[in-house]
């Protein structure tokens, strides 16, 4: 049996890690096929060494572009790979262009597909991601969903249950297993200067956050709002297009709100695992923090984590500054003492056993 892995983001690099790690400990035949969607592969060889994973054998440097254009080139590169390494099966994961490519590439070929993190839905059409997952789970042959909830999404839509496996999320196995390593490697609250307890965590990025002046305008504004309330240091690792927008915007950027530059996943998952409290337009955090009981404000609409609300480690907010502010007064002093629905750690374990049982 051999198996790709095909990813192109950091969070997918985050959540394959634990798959990754039980392929190597089985000594089972693999290859990564990196896209190279939001970084040149030189960059992200870092972070595959911060986390102590083999390299990817194949890089496409597709870059950033426009949906059609990421979506084609990754189509293209892909195809060629698969047809010259002949895999048994592909494994995908998440909701980005990079998962809609390989699902695409490797069912048009006949080669087996497994989503994993399938199942997820926000039922909000105008995110690509939305689309990206629901069109990755129909030509998928083993759909990993991370919870029943999950299930029951992908039953509604008529796809077959001897397909579907109840796995947990990796993000589970990949926090515990990555706090490990942090531990070992980062010091990021020293070189901050920060102490456990004693700051709020931003990340904010979205595309539909971002880009759109309002939508950004009230995010800063409400951050404003929480420091003047709270009078806790707001430490926001910003991409370097976000602050391009707020100067663009003419934004300003509030009191105690400290931008700092991205930072490693392991410098980051520390800044997680110690904050007061996160607020984040990511679904990743929105896990990770429910995870290592951190409270959580969600600076969108709608989220395909809804997991996160019903145990009530996360609230939505979305971007407007006075109901940002409600939902950290709603949050801070939360009791910490939810249990996570995402299962016990050994989602990576289960996947691969039940490839090796199915192929």
């Amino acid at each position: 049996m051999k198996i790709s892995i095909i990813l192109g983001t950091r969070p997918e690099i985050i959540k394959m890690s634990p798959i990754v790690r039980e392929l190597e400990n089985k000594g089972l035949d693999y290859f990564i096929l990196h896209t190279g969607q939001h970084y040149s592969y030189n960059l992200d060889k870092i972070f595959f060494e911060d986390l102590e994973l083999p390299a990817a054998k194949y890089n496409l440097g597709v870059g950033s572009g426009s949906h059609a254009e990421e979506t084609g080139k990754m189509l293209i590169g892909i195809e060629k790979v698969l047809k010259e390494e002949k895999p048994d099966i592909v494994l995908v994961e998440g909701d980005t262009n990079t998962v809609l490519a390989g699902a695409l590439a490797a069912s048009k070929l006949h080669i087996k597909v497994g989503h994993v993190e399938a199942g997820l839905r926000s039922y909000d059409r105008t995110m690509p991601e939305e689309i990206n997952r629901v069109l990755a789970d129909h030509v998928s042959d083993y759909l990993f969903a991370p919870t029943e909830k999950a299930k029951e999404n992908l039953l509604r839509e008529g796809i077959e249950e001897n397909k579907i496996f109840v796995t947990g999320n990796t993000i589970v196995d990949a926090v515990y297993q990555n706090l490990e390593i942090a531990r070992r490697k980062a010091d990021a609250l020293n070189k901050l200067n920060l102490s456990p307890g004693g700051y709020i965590l931003v990340t904010a990025h979205r595309q539909e956050n971002v880009d759109v002046k309002g939508r950004l305008k009230g995010i800063l504004e409400g951050l404003g709002l929480i420091y003047n309330e709270l009078n806790l240091p707001i430490i926001y690792p910003i991409h370097p297009r976000t602050k391009k927008k707020i100067k663009e915007f003419g934004l300003e950027v509030p009191n105690g709100v400290e931008l700092i530059e991205p930072l490693g996943f392991l410098e980051f998952l520390q800044l997680e695992a110690n904050a007061k409290l996160v607020l984040t337009d990511s679904g990743g955090v929105q896990e990770e923090t429910c995870i290592l009981k951190v409270p959580c404000v969600t600076l969108r609409d709608n989220t395909e984590r809804p997991e996160t609300l019903e145990v009530e480690s996360n609230v939505l907010a979305g971007v407007n500054q006075d109901k940002i502010l409600e939902g950290v007064e709603k949050m801070i002093s939360k009791q910490r003492n939810w249990n996570s629905p995402f299962g016990d750690g050994k989602a990576g374990e289960e996947i691969v056993k039940i490839l090796i049982g199915g192929i």
